[in-house]
């Protein structure tokens, strides 16, 4: 559609990337912005009143899409805000659970034999109590007491793991409180 108007658009490119520039602060994000206002203008050419002025009504349609692709990205963060406080709640850190297994894993190394094999079998190949004394040759009580006394170590071990981290720890640039 061609403009009702003597002025050509292409003339007023300089001011409108000098406005386009002093609102996004970014040449690059301002041709972008520019190019996109000419592309609004030639389409909505029927909307320039006769007489008007065009350069006026051009930096109105640079601001205008400022504003629209401002409201937009926000919108956009806003969403993308959203989500990531909701995966965070359900996500746990890799690093940090990578390092809980190891530890886990390395606790689960120090265990007597019989309470590691005992529990192993129990817990990661998911036998029942009744088949885990069938193929250990030992009576279910056993089995069940020997369970018992690999979690309560692998709990100890674990309160102590803790307990060394938190003394481990001090205060820089002030007091430890007693």
């Amino acid at each position: 559609m061609a403009f009702r108007s003597k002025q050509d658009p292409l003339e007023h490119v300089p001011t409108m990337r000098r406005y386009a520039r002093s609102l996004c602060r970014d040449a690059d994000a301002a041709d972008d912005l520019v190019h996109d206002a000419l592309v609004r203008a030639y389409d909505g050419a029927d909307g320039f009143r006769p007489g008007g002025s065009l350069r006026n009504w051009l930096l109105g349609i640079v601001r205008n899409s400022f504003l629209g692709d401002l409201r937009r990205r926000r919108a956009e963060d806003a969403r993308h805000d959203a989500w990531a406080s909701l995966l965070s709640d359900r996500i746990e850190p890799v690093q940090e659970k990578r390092a809980y297994l190891q530890q886990t894993l390395d606790r689960f190394m120090q265990l007597p034999d019989a309470q590691r094999e005992v529990i192993h079998l129990i817990s990661i190949e998911g036998l029942g109590y009744q088949e885990a004394a069938a193929l250990l040759d030992i009576p279910v009580g056993t089995v069940m007491s020997r369970l018992s006394r690999a979690r309560a170590a692998l709990r100890t071990l674990d309160a102590e793991a803790e307990s060394r981290a938190i003394t481990s720890l001090r205060v820089v640039g002030g007091k430890d409180a007693d």
